[in-house]
């Protein structure tokens, strides 16, 4: 699983990693005109350069693909994956008693460590962040696992409850956009209407939980 978004691995490996720079980077980077988006839902119908998407907050919209579009899929990882070094994006929620407690959890790559390092906003819930960084340590407890994670000179714990979804990336390609594949979009608001710039699409039965 940005105003600083999710990365897509293309079949072609390092060069594809090397492509997806553009979906970590942060919005301001990009158009200022523009408004940056996150589209979730699934496949209605795929054809030529335009994605029909039903969203999950039941609309059903066109995307129009921009050239050079990226597209990926995710793996099932285990938490038991996460390694001291690892370059993770977690998607989190405060939690009660304070810190933070995961949503998902995504395992970058190597080629793709330092992508979008940092940690804000994020739309997958209400208040939640995502936060992009290096595993410092990973503590397995009886709650589950805590992380500590570091970021441009700061450190933050996360908890990683029991059930959270984690996951890598996998190539994809656009034969995967089949009619109710699960996808997470980011893209842009123009005056043309909705642009889509990277897709991740479930495959295999693993969803985008970003």
């Amino acid at each position: 699983m940005f105003h600083k978004l999710l990365p897509a691995l293309l079949v072609v490996g390092v060069a594809g990693a090397a492509a997806t720079l553009a979906i970590t980077a942060p919005a301001q980077a990009q158009s200022q005109k523009t408004e940056q988006l996150h589209i979730r839902g699934s496949v209605v119908s795929f054809g030529a350069s335009t994605l029909k998407v039903s969203t999950r907050e039941g609309e059903t919209i066109d995307v129009a693909l921009a050239d050079g579009w990226k597209i990926s899929a995710v793996a099932t990882a285990k938490v038991a994956d996460i390694k001291p070094g690892d370059f993770v994006g977690i998607a989190s929620l405060p939690k009660d008693k304070g810190g933070d407690g995961a949503l998902e959890v995504l395992i970058f790559p190597p080629a793709l460590k330092g992508a979008g390092e940092g940690s804000y906003g994020w739309d997958l819930k209400p208040n939640s962040s995502m936060t992009n960084a290096t595993v410092a340590d990973a503590v397995k407890d009886v709650d589950g696992r805590t992380v500590t994670v570091s970021y441009q000179g700061k450190e933050k714990k996360i908890a990683i409850p029991d059930g959270t979804p984690v996951v890598t990336l996998a190539p994809a390609t656009k034969d995967d956009l089949v009619p109710g594949a699960v996808v997470f979009i980011a893209g842009e608001k123009a005056a043309s209407g909705t642009i889509g710039h990277q897709v991740v699409v479930g495959k295999n039965g693993v969803v985008p939980p970003m």
